[in-house]
């Protein structure tokens, strides 16, 4: 099975505010694209996915998304206000499913610097056995992955402790060992040390290089 992976990215200047202990307000809107650029090339290379299609009204972000094979899509200006990240999940799935009514649909944060294509595949594959299934984060309460089978729709549930939402909603768990790549997003500075430690993409690294992180 092939999978397209829609990634909701908000604009770069309101990224990633909670690196603000790690990283100055110039330097954060760099760091939130190098970590986008990062997961998009590595989930183009995954044997799984078929196409990722990166949702964000960032210019700069499409631009260089695009570059690297993605498809672009700005936010539905009519629903973009009401539920941010679960809003633009749903109109790049409306935008996909039109084209492709019984495509596999997964969102995938813009914000897994460390993602490895093999360990992606593992999860679509595993996701591919239900329904709606779900990957937590690495800290056990957020959401990093969320997939859909042919005909069924992804009912985001993103926000504050999306794996008890998602889980609630009736989306399965996945329970997978060795797919910490796929977890690992970056919201903090500690995010930041554990994504350098699995290690990185290149984009990323090089916008790390550039900060002082203890322990990197």
């Amino acid at each position: 099975m092939l999978w397209t992976l829609v990634v909701p990215l908000k604009p770069l200047a309101r990224a990633k505010s909670r690196l603000s202990d790690t990283a100055a307000d110039e330097v954060r809107p760099a760091l939130a694209l190098a970590f986008a650029q990062d997961t998009v090339a590595a989930a183009l290379t995954a044997a799984a996915v078929r196409d990722v299609l990166v949702v964000t009204d960032d210019p700069l972000a499409a631009r260089e998304l695009a570059s690297l094979g993605a498809r672009t899509l700005p936010e539905d200006p009519e629903t973009a206000a009401e539920d941010g990240l679960n809003a633009a999940l749903r109109h790049g799935t409306a935008v996909v499913r039109a084209v492709r009514p019984q495509s596999p649909v997964a969102a995938l944060n813009a914000d897994l610097p460390a993602l490895r294509p093999a360990e992606l595949t593992r999860v679509l594959n595993a996701a591919a056995e239900f329904p709606r299934a779900f990957l937590a984060d690495a800290t056990g309460i957020g959401t990093t992955l969320l997939a859909a089978a042919p005909g069924r729709a992804l009912s985001p549930a993103f926000g504050p402790d999306s794996r008890l939402r998602h889980r609630r909603s009736g989306a399965v768990e996945l329970a997978l060992g060795a797919v910490d790549s796929v977890r690992q997003d970056v919201d903090t500075g500690d995010d930041l040390r554990a994504a350098l430690a699995l290690g990185v993409g290149p984009r990323t690294a090089a916008a790390a290089a550039r900060l002082l992180i203890p322990g990197q």
